[in-house]
C-alpha cells in the first residue's frame, strides 16, 4: 500500500471473547495519509480529511467491552472507499481503459464519490493529474477485496456461532445535514435501506434507544445506508445490517477536526446505546423460530 501508508491496511479489534451476534465496522475513519498520496493531491493535509469520519472507531469502542469485534480501516476514505461497489470508477480520472465490467455511470461516480474518489466533501478535487488506471485497480485488489473478505469472515463466523448476526456500519455526517423536507438537524441517522437490510424491530429499537438517551434521530433520510449496508443485510437469512451516522458537530470541531470536550461524554452515551441495543437484539433473536431448535 505504498501510495496510502506503510501501516497495516486495516485491523480487527477482537474482544477477549465474542459474547454477542454483533459486528461493528468503521470503514471511513482511517487517517493514515502517506507522503506519496499527499504528493499526488492538490489538497493540503487538513482539507483532504474532509470526507473522513474522524474518530468514529473510538466513539463505538465500547462494543469491544460488550463482546463485539470491530473492523476498522487505517487507509483513508479519500484514497479508497470500501462503501462502494468494487468498480465504481470515473474513466475521466484515469489514463488507460477501465475494465468493461466497471460501473462508470452510477450516481456516486457522477458525484465524484466512486470507489476511488475524485472529490472530498465540499466538492474539492483530490488529484493534481489523472491517475494510471493500474493504480485504481491495484487499490481494489490489495485493499478493497481483502477488506471485504475480512468483513465477510467476521459476519459469517458470527452467524455460524449464533445463527443470527447484526452488522452496525459506523459513520459520521456533517453538522449541517438536515432531514429531507424539514429544518431539523438530527444527532443520529439510522439507515436500513428502507427496511430491506434489517428487521424493522431492530431499526425501531435503535431509533428508540437513542431518542430515550435524549438525541434527535432520523431514519433513512437523508442517509439510508451505502453499499455495505445493502450488500450484507439479508434479513431473510438472519443477516441484518444497520448504518449509523453520528452528527460530527457533537464531538469534533469541524474546521480543525480536533476532538471537542464533549467527546468522552458522547462515547459514553454510545456505549449505553450499544448495551441497550445488544439487549434488544438478543430478545429479538430469542423470538425467532430457529432460536428454539
Amino acid at each position: 500500500m505504498s501510495e496510502a501508508s506503510g501501516e497495516a491496511l486495516f485491523e480487527v479489534l477482537e474482544p477477549a471473547q465474542q459474547l454477542l451476534p454483533l459486528v461493528l465496522n468503521s470503514p471511513h475513519s482511517g487517517r493514515a495519509y502517506s507522503p506519496d498520496f499527499l504528493a499526488q493531491s492538490r489538497l493540503d493535509a487538513l482539507s483532504i480529511r474532509r470526507s473522513e469520519d474522524p474518530f468514529v472507531e473510538e466513539l463505538f469502542s465500547a462494543g469491544l467491552r460488550l463482546g463485539a469485534p470491530m473492523l476498522k480501516a487505517h487507509f483513508p476514505r479519500a484514497f479508497l472507499d470500501v462503501n462502494r461497489e468494487p468498480y465504481e470508477l470515473d474513466p475521466r480520472m484515469f489514463d488507460g481503459a477501465l475494465p468493461p465490467y466497471a460501473n462508470i455511470s452510477s450516481l456516486r461516480v457522477a458525484g465524484g464519490l466512486g470507489t476511488v474518489p475524485k472529490l472530498v466533501a465540499e466538492n474539492m478535487e483530490i488529484y493534481r493529474t489523472r491517475l494510471p488506471v493500474d493504480s485504481a485497480l491495484g487499490r481494489i485488489e490489495t485493499i478493497y477485496k481483502p477488506y471485504h473478505a475480512c468483513l465477510r469472515k467476521l459476519i459469517a463466523r458470527t452467524h455460524v456461532r449464533y445463527g443470527f448476526a447484526v452488522l452496525i456500519d459506523c459513520h459520521s455526517m456533517p453538522g449541517n445535514i438536515r432531514v429531507t423536507g424539514g429544518a431539523s438537524r438530527p444527532d443520529f441517522i439510522i439507515g436500513d435501506r428502507y427496511g430491506t437490510s434489517a428487521a424493522g424491530e431492530l431499526s425501531r429499537a435503535a431509533v428508540g434507544i437513542l431518542e430515550d438517551l435524549g438525541f434527535s434521530v432520523a431514519r433513512n433520510k437523508p442517509y439510508a445506508g451505502g453499499f455495505i449496508t445493502e450488500h450484507y443485510g439479508r434479513p431473510s437469512r438472519g443477516l441484518h445490517a444497520l448504518q449509523i451516522e453520528v452528527n460530527r458537530a457533537l464531538y469534533v470541531d469541524e474546521a480543525s477536526l480536533e476532538k471537542r470536550a464533549e467527546f468522552p461524554a458522547l462515547a459514553t452515551m454510545i456505549g449505553l446505546f450499544l448495551e441497550s441495543f445488544a439487549f434488544h437484539m438478543m430478545k429479538y433473536a430469542e423470538s425467532l423460530p430457529l432460536a428454539a431448535e
